[in-house]
């Protein structure tokens, strides 16, 4: 990568950056191309080189979230170790992302303003794939292996967290509880895993 190309994409990273600050601060509807300008420390023209609207920029911010909801969840499947192990594994990398500050405190964000202005992420829904979950890949190759038996990957997929999410992340989305303490962290990963198993294990 040549110098002016890196610094193209630092700059594109820094309006992301600073777009995403905004938003935090302000919400959408007063947050203009001019503040997040001065935030990333660059002339609006320069913003506008990179993003043609603020609407565009809360799409890709949305993009980016939900490309680390998707990708949070992969492993790669090993044979020779118990699959309470590696889901355990899979669990924890999931929790260390919904209990995070930043990615609690986007999600909340556009949550807000999607449900005041759904076009803004309508694209981003459309274009979600369910089959594009990190744990998927793995539940297939586990199944394969005569490990696990499940006949809709996708849906065991989304079970799994969905037990992880119950406790870690609604709960503290909606501001009903706090994020969840170490204790109780390894408490709902053990519940989660043990269910799953005690469903989806060959054998059971």
């Amino acid at each position: 990568m040549n110098a002016e190309k890196k610094l193209t994409e630092l700059k594109r990273e820094d309006i992301l950056e600073a777009a995403l600050q905004e938003f935090l601060d302000n919400g959408f509807r007063a947050t203009s191309m001019d503040r997040i300008a001065a935030t990333a420390q660059v002339s609006k023209r320069t913003v506008y080189n990179h993003f043609q609207s603020k609407e565009v920029l809360f799409q890709v911010i949305t993009q980016k979230l939900c490309d680390r909801i998707m990708q949070v969840s992969e492993h790669a499947y090993h044979s020779d170790i118990p699959l309470q192990t590696q889901l355990h594994a899979i669990a924890e990398q999931e929790m260390a992302l919904l209990i995070s500050d930043e990615f609690l405190n986007t999600l909340k964000m556009i949550t807000a303003e999607t449900l005041t202005s759904p076009e803004l992420t309508k694209t981003n829904v459309d274009d979600f794939q369910e089959s594009g979950i990190g744990v998927v890949k793995w539940i297939k190759e586990a199944t394969k292996d005569g490990r696990l038996s499940v006949t809709d990957p996708v849906r065991a997929g989304k079970q799994f967290l969905a037990l992880i999410e119950a406790f870690a992340l609604w709960p503290q989305l909606y501001g009903y509880s706090t994020v969840p303490k170490k204790k109780e962290q390894q408490e709902i990963i053990n519940s989660s895993v043990e269910m799953f198993l005690n469903t989806y294990a060959a054998g059971h």
